[in-house]
């Protein structure tokens, strides 16, 4: 790389990277007539741990509030409910978010991409595999930060929701679902 820490180019590796992101969670294009991946944006806080995270930082807020009570400065009381107020709504923001999903399906003859954003709207694309590539833009500080499915002049990008480990493990499993395509040994 000359100058541009940032480059595109497709992927070649089939051997999947050696790290903690095992690529057994990915399909084994050998084992099945189909590629098939359903990706969606990791939230590491359920809904038990999202209620205890609330009523701590209510009963906090409460705490905090009773010496303003108390001295006669009730607002401020409802300046801390504010603040709890604000936390509250941007976790169900957060949440809401979580509906979205990539679906990656590659046959021999097709590749379906469908993209469905939080609101419920729908994008899809379909690719022949046998022209289809893969295009990764690498950085050598934080590994793989784009992955994107390009045919015939049209670039789409997935798995934006993984991590750059786990968009590593996905492309190589990716990969070897298209290597396999093209060889005729997925059926449809």
């Amino acid at each position: 790389m000359t100058g541009n820490p940032h480059s595109v180019q497709p992927a070649l590796s089939l051997a999947p990277p050696d790290d903690a992101m095992s690529p057994a969670r990915w399909p084994d294009p050998a084992e099945r007539d189909e590629f098939r991946v359903l990706i969606t944006p990791h939230r590491s806080l359920g809904a038990r741990g999202f209620r205890l995270v609330m009523a701590l930082v209510l009963a906090c807020s409460v705490v905090a509030s009773l010496p303003f009570v108390i001295m006669g400065a009730w607002p401020v009381a409802g300046f801390f409910g504010v603040d709890v107020l604000a936390l509250y709504l941007a976790f169900r923001l957060s949440f809401s978010h979580a509906a979205a999903f990539e679906e990656i399906v590659v046959t021999s003859v097709s590749l379906m991409l469908r993209k469905v954003s939080h609101t419920g709207e729908q994008a899809e694309w379909r690719f022949n595999p046998l022209w289809t590539s893969l295009l990764r833009e690498n950085d050598d500080e934080f590994g793989l930060l784009r992955l994107s499915l390009a045919s015939r002049g049209q670039v789409v990008a997935v798995g934006e929701a993984l991590s750059a480990a786990e968009r590593e493990s996905f492309a190589a499993a990716l990969s070897a679902a298209l290597g396999a395509a093209r060889r005729g040994e997925l059926r449809y």
